[in-house]
């Protein structure tokens, strides 16, 4: 079954993209929830407008991403938290935290979610955190953890 995508959907493709599904899975998942319409002649012109339309969003974001990745690079936010006398941090700094203190600083909100840390910050020092914009835009910002005094 030929069918036309309105959303995007993990590994089968993006808004506008016509694609062929088994007919049980296009008749009884995609269509009575709204992700794609069978392809007809009139739907194939509209799915390309869809397509550009699609285009042209994920295209903008990009750019958005780009310029705030820009303001981003090179920042150093600086912190303080309690800690020991081994430069070992009482609990630790996770991206929730950081998201908070990156949108003070910088001004640029930032999601949680975008902030990659393999584990929760625990010590002070000068640590790199990579912040995930876009699929394709990634910034990395410079943390400062001082010990309060």
């Amino acid at each position: 079954m030929k069918v036309i995508l309105q959303k995007e959907i993990e590994k089968l493709g993006a808004p506008g993209d016509v694609v062929n599904v088994a007919d049980g899975y296009g008749r009884n998942y995609l269509v009575p929830r709204g992700l794609a319409i069978q392809a007809t002649k009139g739907a194939v012109r509209q799915a390309e407008s869809l397509k550009r339309a699609h285009e042209e969003r994920v295209s903008k974001a990009r750019t958005e991403a780009e310029a705030v990745a820009e303001r981003l690079s090179g920042v150093t936010v600086k912190l303080q938290h309690r800690a020991g006398e081994e430069g070992k941090l009482f609990g630790s700094i996770t991206a929730p935290d950081l998201a908070a203190e990156i949108e003070k600083q910088v001004g640029e909100p930032v999601d949680r979610k975008s902030i990659h840390l393999d584990e929760p910050i625990r010590s002070v020092g000068s640590h790199e955190v990579q912040v995930r914009l876009h699929p394709d835009v990634t910034a990395t910002v410079t943390v400062e953890v001082e010990p309060e005094a």
